[in-house]
């Protein structure tokens, strides 16, 4: 396989992050060199995915403890706190945002460093470990996962699950890359996924870097697809699951698990164990963003280098309604994929004691 491109990484002097927006046509990095920039990108969408805003968050973090100036204890920590609380409010659905962020905030105050400039220090070590850590656990992710896939499988997947939704490897599209490199041949439907169309240009993208065989098809193709027999599962990923199983992903991901169980097809979700909001019991209290309507009434054009407008795709003046994200119902998921093996939603609780 291709070397995978890289997400995010913390430099000497900037939270380095692969603009996404910007996909396919153009690799641009952002070298964010202060807190609220970061905050900027995850809000931006130039970095996204569940997994990857949680590293994000973490190296935001460090970077803004860098430039607290206070030496005292005490003050260093309320204003570190403040800045976590500002980066919280980039998105609300992905919970690994605030996972991470109360991650870093109680290093903080467990840290025994000597002074606030180790404590610094210490911050920075824990976001790198952070991406480590997340690059390590979707590979683990993925051979939990691989075996569920058979040789030869046609496979239907919802937005984008690969290295750019991560610190690297993949969550769904790491269960794929783990099945393909254990020998198995698969071909992958991928769903569009308006109206950002993250699967259009970052699920495509990545399935070409890696060889592995691959369809685009729009979201409304899904249906006829299983109805002739062309998919044997579907695979996604998610922004949030509650303790009962209900799993909040990309808009749209309800509609292919009806689907898949209107045609007695498994489905699948994949994401690590800091995905499961323990705290939940079930998705009606899953937050879920809504984004600007213009979303869905045009799309970017690209040129030069970059965004250089939208073009309107429906008529002036029209309402639209965009919620980023869906719920889809636990009865709806034959398992979910964890570092920690993959369970029926039914039995997530079991995942804690592994």
């Amino acid at each position: 396989m291709a070397a995978m491109v890289p997400t995010i990484e913390w430099t000497d002097r900037a939270v380095r992050i692969l603009d996404q927006t910007l996909l396919p046509h153009t690799v641009v990095y952002r070298d964010c060199t202060d807190y609220r920039m970061v905050a900027r990108a995850i809000r931006e969408l130039a970095i996204r995915g569940a997994p990857a805003i949680g590293v994000a968050a973490a190296m935001g973090a460090a970077l803004g403890a860098r430039q607290i100036q206070s030496r005292d204890r005490a003050d260093f920590l309320e204003q570190f706190h403040r800045i976590c609380d500002e980066i919280r409010t980039a998105r609300p659905t992905a919970v690994n945002l605030f996972w991470a962020l109360d991650r870093v905030e109680l290093a903080a105050k467990q840290s025994r460093a000597a002074s606030t400039d180790a404590l610094k220090e210490e911050l920075i070590a824990l976001g790198t470990l952070m991406l480590d850590e997340d690059v390590a656990l979707n590979r683990q992710l993925g051979k939990a996962g691989a075996h569920l896939i058979p040789d030869q499988a046609s496979i239907l997947t919802h937005c984008n699950t690969g290295s750019l939704a991560t610190g690297g490897y993949g969550t769904a599209l790491g269960v794929i890359r783990a099945a393909v490199e254990a020998g198995k041949k698969v071909h992958v439907f991928v769903d569009e996924t308006r109206p950002i169309l993250q699967g259009a240009r970052l699920t495509a993208w990545e399935l070409l870097q890696d060889q592995i065989p691959c369809t685009l098809i729009t979201d409304s193709m899904a249906g006829s697809l299983m109805r002739r027999g062309k998919v044997d599962l579907c695979i996604v990923g998610a922004d949030r699951i509650a303790a009962n199983g209900d799993t909040a992903n990309k808009i749209g991901t309800y509609t292919v698990a009806v689907l898949a169980k209107a045609h007695t097809l498994p489905f699948y979700v994949a994401a690590p164990m800091s995905t499961i909001d323990f705290t939940l019991a079930s998705g009606e209290s899953i937050p879920i963003e809504e984004r600007d309507p213009e979303e869905v009434t045009s799309m970017p054009v690209q040129g030069g280098g970059g965004v250089s407008g939208r073009v309107a795709t429906a008529p002036k003046g029209v309402p639209a309604y965009n919620p980023a994200f869906d719920v889809t119902p636990a009865g709806l998921i034959r398992a979910v994929i964890t570092e920690r093996g993959a369970v029926p939603p039914g039995e997530l609780e079991t995942l804690r004691l592994r």
